[in-house]
């Protein structure tokens, strides 16, 4: 049963040239065989006539040029048109006229381009052909059973037409859900990028800036430098983390910033001259999926912000795990920043934003009513990464 399930899909594994040469054969074989003669397409009521060789040179017309009906169809529907017109002139009505409706349906469902001057032609075709028909059967049939056949032949090539048109949109949707991915993709990483390039730069940036001054106190001046220095390997450490995220052969094993991590994020951001209160409350819990990547995110953001927009000014981070979710607050008495602020590309809150929404989580930034910026999150926990 099960290997009966799979012949569908080893059909469709075959290369097109041989499966069409393999129906065009089992056609042929089965307008040879002498119990089926004349059981075929009876197009004007001639009166049936022995086979002879031009009988085998129709059939053979019929049925072999199907092989090449993926590569060349215009050429393969011409030649059965031509083997189905000495097939019904002479009389032979054999089964491999079934090939006919089957090249139109494939024409119709492989052709790109020519495909109106292609119909057309058949068209003008097929009116000489019901003619020498109609006075070669002295009106054995009607004509609108030659307009019936016709309008049979035109529905098996619109189900080809149907067929290419259904797969130019699947093919369409695919593109645009590979470009959708790609940009999302891009997001993604811009957004990596921000958290941590940003971050790191602005700490050295401002630490930096204060060794110029303490110039007059060695002690200072050492200590200041080997904070630059321990956040600019902290640097390269991230990045070496990003770029494994984006290694092909990265494992889905990826290790990512633990909640743990975000009492190093102080500190670094205390060297860098910025005092922070820093608070954690409750049992982080067993699994929490992305939540504690974002976690850290929001942190680690909104003290670069703080750095960048209120630097010097007192800051407080407060982490509160609770049984589903992590809240995070990070407050500061200075400005802080808003998307689209001067100074600031808005792709950290806005990043952020996003990140705590696909968590199916709360998310915002904005000036508190007494003075100064804060930043709220709450974090479904559990969710899988």
């Amino acid at each position: 049963m099960i290997a009966f399930r799979r012949l569908p899909e080893r059909w469709r594994r075959i290369d097109s040239t041989l499966r069409y040469l393999m129906g065009g054969l089992l056609l042929m074989a089965a307008s040879l065989i002498p119990a089926l003669h004349s059981y075929g397409t009876q197009l004007g009521g001639l009166p049936a006539r022995p086979f002879d060789a031009l009988a085998i040179v129709a059939i053979a017309l019929q049925c072999l040029p199907l092989a090449g009906l993926g590569r060349w169809p215009v050429v393969c529907l011409a030649l059965v048109a031509l083997g189905f017109a000495v097939d019904q002139l002479r009389g032979y009505h054999v089964v491999a006229g079934t090939a006919l409706p089957i090249a139109l349906l494939g024409v119709g469902s492989r052709l790109e381009r020519h495909r109106r001057a292609t119909a057309l032609a058949f068209s003008l075709a097929y009116v000489p052909l019901a003619v020498a028909l109609y006075v070669a059967g002295s009106g054995a049939e009607s004509p609108g059973d030659f307009a019936l056949f016709y309008l049979a032949l035109a529905f098996a090539w619109g189900i080809g037409a149907w067929l290419r048109s259904t797969r130019a949109l699947e093919a369409e949707r695919r593109r645009r859900v590979a470009v959708d991915t790609r940009a999302a993709e891009r997001a993604r990483i811009a957004r990596e990028l921000h958290d941590v390039v940003t971050h790191h730069v602005t700490a050295m940036v401002i630490q930096a800036e204060a060794a110029r001054y303490l110039t007059a106190a060695p002690e200072r001046l050492d200590q200041a430098l080997t904070a630059v220095t321990d956040t600019g390997r902290r640097a390269i450490t991230d990045l070496r983390h990003l770029l494994d995220l984006l290694n092909p052969d990265h494992g889905v094993k990826a290790r990512t910033p633990p909640v743990g991590r975000l009492l190093t994020l102080v500190e670094q951001t205390r060297r860098a001259g910025q005092p922070v209160e820093f608070t954690e409350e409750g049992t982080p819990a067993e699994s929490t999926g992305s939540a504690d990547l974002v976690a850290y995110r929001v942190v680690q953001e909104a003290l670069t912000n703080a750095l960048k927009h209120a630097h010097g000014r007192r800051t407080s981070v407060l982490v509160h795990h609770g049984r589903s979710e992590i809240t995070v607050e990070v407050s500061t008495d200075g400005p802080g920043a808003r998307a689209g602020s001067p100074g600031g590309s808005g792709r950290g809150l806005a990043g952020l934003r996003e990140r705590v929404g696909v968590l199916g989580g709360d998310f915002s930034a904005g000036r508190r009513a007494g003075g100064g910026f804060v930043v709220h999150a709450r974090i479904p926990a559990g969710n899988p990464s």
